[in-house]
């Protein structure tokens, strides 16, 4: 615990480390919004969102001798999600089983203030992220929606703080080039 009281992610980590099982939970409640928010923009389906984002939280308790005090505990754990969901999009690639256009979009609702424009404009956004290489969706959804830094995403895709910017750069053009007619406005 800091000074304050409250309970890190280094902390939680070290408390699994120590046997204290009930430190996953502290993590779980914590992460598991933005994980699974992450691994949803990556799959583009809740279902299995959901099962990896349980399977990186089995693998961060089966590997948690692994974690290195010091260690941002975010960027360990985005990395086994992403490892995850890499071999996932694997697997289906060797047997689809639905593309991206046909994977159900989550319930929503329209409010007053948005409108089905909006709503087209969110569409042709999450198709064009979807429709990225992997290596430069993968940068775009860490930084933009996780708001990670790039030496982080770095240290989560494997690559230099130079090449994930490189990369963002390259997201960041192909999709000014295919949302071109929602930038106008």
């Amino acid at each position: 615990m800091t000074a304050a009281g409250t309970d890190t992610d280094e902390d939680a980590m070290l408390a699994l480390q120590r046997g204290e099982d009930l430190a996953l939970n502290r993590l779980m409640t914590r992460w598991e919004k933005p994980l699974r928010g992450f691994l949803y923009r990556s799959t583009r389906n809740e279902h299995d969102a959901l099962d990896l984002a349980q399977e990186t939280f089995v693998r961060i308790y089966q590997h948690r001798t692994r974690y290195r005090a010091g260690a941002r505990f975010s960027t360990w754990m985005f990395q086994i999600a992403l490892n995850l969901a890499r071999d996932h999009a694997r697997r289906h690639q060797r047997r689809p089983t639905t593309t991206l256009d046909a994977a159900p979009e989550p319930f929503t609702t329209l409010t007053p203030g948005h409108s089905v424009t909006d709503a087209e404009a969110a569409a042709a956004v999450r198709a064009a992220v979807s429709a990225l290489p992997a290596e430069l969706r993968e940068a775009v959804l860490l930084a933009e929606f996780e708001h990670l830094p790039h030496a982080e995403i770095a240290a989560i895709v494997g690559a230099t703080p130079k090449a994930v910017e490189t990369r963002l750069y390259r997201a960041r053009e192909k999709l000014r080039a295919t949302l071109a007619r929602y930038l106008k406005s």
